[in-house]
């Protein structure tokens, strides 16, 4: 992803982590899973894909990996609420043994665009 679009995508929205009740911004959970910018950019193509094609479906899950880097994980489709989706996604930084998850939430502005929601 395009430095000039990291502070947008930061400010845009907060992720939960699993078992943990506090939001926590995108850059600082980045940050502590040992995730890349360029990690980071694989991680929303992959859910920009799964989301553009065609409407989505709990349970539809895609992989990546980022050969650059060696980290890797996949995006499930956790639920469909209205025009909005909850997408978990299992990571593994490189370098890692364990994978984390973590959840996000994006809502279609009805213009065929997801964008990152609260």
């Amino acid at each position: 992803m395009k430095a000039q679009f990291l502070p947008v995508i930061a400010a845009c929205g907060t992720l939960l982590m699993t078992g943990s009740a506090d939001a926590k911004s995108l850059s600082r959970i980045i940050a502590e899973m040992g995730l890349s910018p360029a990690d980071f950019e694989v991680v929303s193509a992959t859910s920009n894909a799964l989301l553009n094609n065609g409407t989505p479906s709990v349970g539809q899950e895609r992989s990546w990996q980022n050969d650059e880097t060696g980290s890797k994980g996949t995006v499930r489709v956790q639920n469909v609420q209205g025009n909005c989706v909850g997408l978990q996604h299992v990571i593994q930084p490189e370098g890692s043994d364990q994978s984390r998850e973590i959840r996000t939430r994006r809502c279609n502005d009805g213009n065929g665009n997801w964008i990152l929601t609260p």
